[in-house]
């Protein structure tokens, strides 16, 4: 579909039901997208416009003062939004998984580096029955514009070790751009409060022995404003957080993993209590890369 003298792909079908298949009607499962964002406006003008295929937006604004959450009520006036102090890009996506109420549940930076377009890919996978797929910068059709080399090569070693840590092959551990049942938050026992979040979800998923896979994703420059990326800070909390959880052994079901306390509701609902969990184990260690 072309849009605006560009080529872009087609959003997704809207949920609804599909054509039955050997006698069986099968049905679209609803979407949530889940945004932190920090005085974010003018990015939020390129990606809002790109959100028309999710059942529900989740914004969790660390209080902006640019006019971030009254541009989201004029386009999306049933978007929820979720106020709090900005702690922290864990925090904000902690909070925003409890209130998402959608089946599915991606997870993307509101600076326009993450294009909507890819959705198709991620909810692909889950439909065929993987709990966590994460973007990969490095498989084929990914790349990056916005990746210094640095930044690329701390990366490249973070996903080295990881690998070795929790037998896995993954290509990029620290991308952000994930997708996942809902039903796999509260098994993720997340408790990051930092970018370090990104790592915590990858080997929590692990740990919890959740099907994961990765597809390929192109992560462009951020539209406006400067990131609030840290190098060598943000490095080292990774390590530290994967070295740690490494020794933590098999992560059991911990259906009150996210916390909601503290939380001030602007617009919409108040956020969903932690989802409570059935558990049954997974091969350790199973994903879609080995």
């Amino acid at each position: 579909m072309r849009v605006d003298g560009m080529l872009r792909a087609a959003p997704l079908t809207r949920p609804g039901a599909l054509p039955a298949i050997g006698g069986r009607t099968r049905r679209w499962p609803t979407v949530t997208a889940v945004i932190p964002t920090l005085n974010e406006a003018e990015n939020l003008r390129w990606l809002m416009p790109r959100l028309t295929a999710v059942d529900e937006i989740v914004i969790v604004d660390g209080r902006s003062t640019d006019g971030t959450v009254e541009y989201v009520l004029s386009v999306r006036p049933d978007a929820k939004i979720i106020s709090e102090p900005p702690t922290g890009k864990g925090t904000a996506m902690r909070q925003g998984m409890a209130a998402a109420t959608g089946e599915m549940i991606i997870m993307l930076d509101a600076d326009g580096s993450m294009d909507p377009a890819e959705f198709d890919s991620f909810l692909a996978l889950l439909c065929r029955g993987y709990d966590f797929v994460k973007g990969t910068r490095y498989g084929c059709g990914g790349g990056s514009d916005d990746l210094t080399g640095l930044r690329r090569l701390g990366n490249s070693a973070l996903t080295w070790l990881a690998n070795r840590l929790y037998r896995q092959r993954w290509s990029d551990l620290c991308y952000g751009y994930v997708a996942m049942r809902r039903d796999a938050v509260g098994r993720l026992a997340l408790r990051s409060t930092g970018f370090e979040i990104e790592t915590e979800m990858c080997v929590n998923a692990v740990r919890a022995g959740l099907r994961i896979a990765e597809v390929a994703s192109h992560e462009t420059e951020r539209r406006f404003g400067e990131s609030n990326l840290n190098t060598w800070r943000d490095g080292w909390r990774v390590l530290r957080t994967m070295v740690r959880l490494r020794f933590q052994g098999r992560l059991e079901p911990a259906p009150d993993a996210v916390d909601v306390t503290d939380v001030t509701v602007v617009h919409g609902l108040v956020p969903a209590d932690p989802v409570q969990l059935g558990w049954q184990s997974a091969a350790y260690g199973r994903t879609g890369t080995e």
